[in-house]
């Protein structure tokens, strides 16, 4: 390939970036916009991805998904799944205990995995850079939220392999951010960098050092149920109480309702970035009434007030673990859609007393430009402005083992570089015991039961022995991408299981199914594609004949008569393309080729 590729897998936006010739592009989509709406839409007749998802409005809001980041590699009883839940309008239903999209494709009802939403995404990027650079793209690197946790950075790789990707390296994203901002820079010395990245589903923060062309990550934290999002959904409720305390009605009860007002909260957001007020109207927005109705700044931050002021916990989190005074901090990185609202850049600056914000990077492109660096360094390329990189990252939550059931022991804390391995001792707790299990647990809290489970190692056929004598070690493996590796060991016997972590992830069996489901929807775009090429090059020869008609020079060279005729089976030829969006190809081929050749007759 003529290039090195990186992918930010966004909440909203998704970006894709190529590494070449010793620079960073973004590759545009088939609109010419650099970043592309995280919107996959199922209609009656065909699949939209992106910005052409965007469009679909009527009948069809319930089957356009979006937010897919937020249940990846989640179980249904997820706090985030459940609370998201009333604000989509499509529907999440659940299955073996994971989140399903439900969506009506083609007259069918038919689940999703949001594997399957992603790769769909995934595809869609991949066919943007494979027609750009006229070649196949394959290897990638892929960005993660750094606290995206074992069982959501392995989902993604799923995704990514049912997208007929091959994932090169998983990094974390303020980390991918730190690279772009770093490419051709000259610093000089150790600098430290804090990458504030604010998106759509996700906060992240993350603390670097840069001296040589190594970038270092000393400590990240972050929250991944704070993002634009929250503060969309925080006006959605605020006009919805509006509009029940003005008109005594429930717009909440009505999806179609609620979705609208979705995209005017929306986008009213975006503009309190540059202006002081929002209108937010909408004609007949539920039981015929008309919302008429807008926001300031200052009602927009006094809202979101909380929200705005965790986005510093993350900051001091890694300020604490790498026990950093704010004087430390050289550069200030904002990255992400939604450092640009500026009560974040405000509460950021007075945070660090004034310190002027690093702006120099893209918020919205940093992280797959970072993305695709991290791509060019990994397989070996020799450009100058790269050649030098070497990216140590870290694990952003702790990992540890039950202690019978209640309490956790941490084996290997957060913030350890990776790759990064940790051991410990477990001996048997009853007299005779030849089954010992372990659960696997990911998190920073002192009880089982306010961690994640990732997983379980069940050692069977142990020594029996009285209870303490059989020690079995336990290592724990952390590689490149974040993902876990456990193996347990009988000391003494050497009775041994290893197991990677999969309680979320998919088999190869599974993979294949539906990277063929995969292929089966892309043959169905092609040919959605060609059908609409048909209607559209039909409508067009029928519009040009009409304006031929309708031009002197040309009308001379029909008769009368014909040209009536003509006109006629024109006009009635439009209309039928109107009450026929959905007609075959062939059918649009067929009306072209007689409209084509009773032109050809009749004009001399």
């Amino acid at each position: 390939m003529s290039g090195f590729i990186g992918i930010d897998l966004g909440t909203t936006y998704s970006c894709i970036a190529i590494y070449r010739d010793g620079h960073v592009e973004v590759i545009a989509n088939y609109q010419g916009h650099r970043t592309t709406p995280s919107l996959v839409a199922f209609t009656s007749t065909e699949r939209l991805v992106g910005d052409e998802a965007q469009q679909i409005n009527g009948i069809d809001f319930k089957n356009i998904v979006f937010d897919v980041k937020r249940l990846i590699g989640r179980n249904f009883n997820d706090i985030e799944v459940q609370s998201n839940l009333r604000y989509w309008p499509f529907k999440v239903i659940e299955r073996n205990g994971k989140p399903f999209i439900q969506v009506e494709y083609k007259n069918e009802i038919k689940d999703f995995m949001p594997e399957e939403i992603s790769a769909m995404i995934l595809s869609k990027l991949k066919d943007y850079a494979q027609d750009y650079l006229g070649e196949e793209v394959k290897d990638v690197v892929i960005t993660v939220p750094a606290y995206f946790n074992d069982a959501q950075r392995r989902a993604t790789v799923d995704a990514s392999r049912i997208a007929g990707l091959n994932v090169l390296q998983i990094i974390n994203e303020p980390t991918a951010a730190a690279l772009a901002y770093g490419l051709n820079k000259t610093i000089k010395g150790e600098e430290n960098i804090l990458v504030v990245d604010v998106g759509g589903g996700t906060t992240d923060v993350s603390l670097l050092s840069i001296n040589n062309g190594t970038f270092t990550v000393k400590a990240t934290a972050g929250d991944t149920r704070l993002g634009g999002e929250d503060l969309t959904n925080r006006l959605v409720d605020y006009f919805v109480e509006e509009f029940k305390r003005k008109y005594d009605r429930d717009i909440s009860t009505n999806s179609r309702s609620l979705n609208r007002l979705r995209k005017l909260c929306e986008r009213a957001k975006c503009i309190l970035s540059s202006s002081f007020y929002a209108s937010v109207e909408i004609e007949h927005l539920f039981d015929g009434i008309d919302l008429y109705s807008g926001i300031t700044r200052a009602q927009f931050e006094e809202l979101n007030s909380d929200y705005f002021e965790k986005i510093l916990e993350p900051i001091e989190r890694v300020l604490s673990d790498t026990d950093l005074d704010k004087s430390d901090i050289d550069e200030i990185v904002l990255v992400g859609g939604s450092t640009r609202i500026p009560k974040i850049q405000q509460l950021v600056t007075s945070y660090f007393d004034g310190k002027k914000l690093n702006k120099t990077v893209n918020p919205d492109e940093a992280v797959a430009c970072g993305a695709a660096i991290q791509s060019a360094n990994i397989s070996g390329d020799q450009s100058e402005s790269i050649k030098n990189i070497n990216l140590q990252d870290v694990i952003s939550l702790s990992l540890g083992v039950d202690n019978r059931g209640t309490t956790v022991d941490t084996i290997i804390k957060r913030n350890t570089h990776i790759p990064a391995e940790g051991k410990d001792i477990r001996i048997t707790c009853r007299d005779g015991q030849t089954v010992i299990r372990f659960k696997v647990l990911q998190g920073e809290r002192e009880l089982v039961k306010d961690n994640t489970v990732l997983g379980e190692v069940v050692l069977e056929g142990i020594t029996s022995a009285p209870r303490g004598e059989t020690k079995v070690e336990l290592t724990y493996k952390v590689d490149i991408n974040g993902i876990i590796h456990v193996s347990a060991v009988e000391l003494g016997t050497g009775l041994s299981r290893e197991i990677t972590i999969s309680n979320n992830e998919l088999s190869q069996e599974e993979i294949e199914h539906l990277i063929n489901e995969a292929e089966m929807y892309r043959e169905e775009d092609r040919k959605a594609k060609e059908r609409i090429q048909s209607m559209n090059k039909l409508d067009d020869y029928a519009r040009q004949l009409l304006k031929r008609l309708n031009n002197e020079k040309d009308r001379y060279k029909i008769k009368i008569e014909d040209e009536n005729k003509l006109r006629n089976i024109i006009t009635a030829t439009i209309e039928w393309i109107f009450d026929h969006h959905d007609a075959s190809k062939e059918e649009y081929d067929e009306k072209r080729n007689e409209l084509l050749n009773l032109a050809s007759s009749l004009f001399k």
